[in-house]
């Protein structure tokens, strides 16, 4: 399993490595100084930035996927009471295919919403593996593409406020200092949970409508904006304040990101629509909101099959009974055809 895993994150570390490493070069070319910790912090920072924005078309999928399934919420608890308290596996399969034909009629994907995280998660474990082996590199192991022997000891001499980039809150007497270690480590995670709590809470606040915040999915979301921050607690300690570093600037991006997107393409129905909607009016500007067919605003049911059409169609199988036409009686008498020149009439009617 660990061949597997290695085989798969190969390729990541190297890239990691190598943008860690060109980074480095910049911001030592413009002058900061080669072997401290603040010049490889940046270099860090500056892999999160170019991995936010190769996301960014995936990110805009997310919004989309987001509002289709905040829209599609009414159906789903439709859907959901419909088959409430039926176990059996027909009502099972029954309540499986009309939300599959609920998504398909939509256009709702809802894993769009999960590929950035997804996407992340083997960049994240490729940065935990190339500052876990700086001190093997450092030492003659194996180079990680550019991250050459010299290289991996400038960065893991550095420090950042007296604390290794490399180092543990868990193994902190193995550091130098191991005070500041674990005070760094801290204030990264209250950071951490601090950025992830506020972007959490802007969305439920502002960006979501008050028909979905009635839903099992949204009230997944509050506990969860809770305990996030004890997750970080837990898991922050064992990682190297390199990753701490990374995962707060992630967050800080989403926090950012979201904020805008909050602003500019609100969630349909949502606090941050209707303040939109009144700025784009108050500029003069005409405001559009975003619909699925089939699917009026704030998920609104539209049944089309209620919608009175225009014209009367006969129903499948129904003879339609011919119109009767006016034709002029014939003059000629017997069985010859008809002359089809009309009689001539006077003003008062009479042939």
């Amino acid at each position: 399993m660990n061949s597997i895993f290695d085989t798969v994150l190969a390729p990541l570390e190297w890239v990691v490595a190598w943008l860690m490493v060109n980074f480095h070069r910049l911001f030592s070319f413009i002058g900061l100084p080669k072997d401290s910790g603040f010049t490889w912090a940046l270099s860090i920072v500056g892999l999160v930035i170019v991995i936010r924005i190769i996301l960014i078309p995936l990110f805009v999928k997310q919004i989309h996927a987001s509002r289709r399934m905040q829209l599609i919420q009414p159906e789903m608890q439709k859907i959901q009471k419909k088959y409430k308290g039926k176990s059996d596996p027909e009502s099972r399969q029954a309540m499986t295919q009309e939300t599959m034909g609920l998504y398909k009629r939509t256009g709702t994907n809802p894993f769009s919403s999960c590929l950035p995280i997804l996407l992340q998660s083997p960049v994240f474990f490729a940065l935990f593996r190339v500052l876990q082996s700086l001190p093997k590199i450092a030492k003659g192991a194996p180079e990680i593409g550019l991250m050459t022997k010299d290289l991996a000891r400038s960065a893991e001499a550095s420090t950042v406020f007296g604390a290794p980039l490399s180092s543990y809150f868990v193994e902190a007497s193995k550091s130098p200092l191991p005070l500041n270690t674990q005070i760094v480590t801290v204030v990264l995670i209250i950071l951490m949970s601090a950025t992830t709590f506020t972007t959490q809470r802007q969305l439920m606040m502002k960006n979501m409508p008050a028909n979905a915040l009635d839903n099992p999915f949204a009230k997944q979301q509050k506990v969860l904006l809770y305990l996030m921050p004890l997750f970080f607690a837990f898991s922050g300690v064992n990682f190297p304040i390199g990753v701490l570093l990374y995962w707060t600037t992630t967050n800080v991006w989403s926090m950012g990101q979201q904020f805008y997107t909050i602003r500019r393409m609100p969630a349909p129905g949502s606090p941050a629509e209707k303040a939109l909607e009144a700025r784009r009016l108050k500029s003069g500007k005409e405001h559009k909101k975003f619909t699925i067919p089939g699917l009026g605003h704030d998920g609104e049911t539209e049944d089309v099959q209620d919608i009175p059409s225009t014209e009367t169609k006969p129903k499948s199988g129904q003879r339609q009974q011919p119109k009767r036409k006016n034709r002029a009686k014939p003059t000629g008498q017997g069985n010859g055809p008809p002359d089809p020149t009309p009689p001539a009439t006077t003003d008062d009617g009479s042939s």
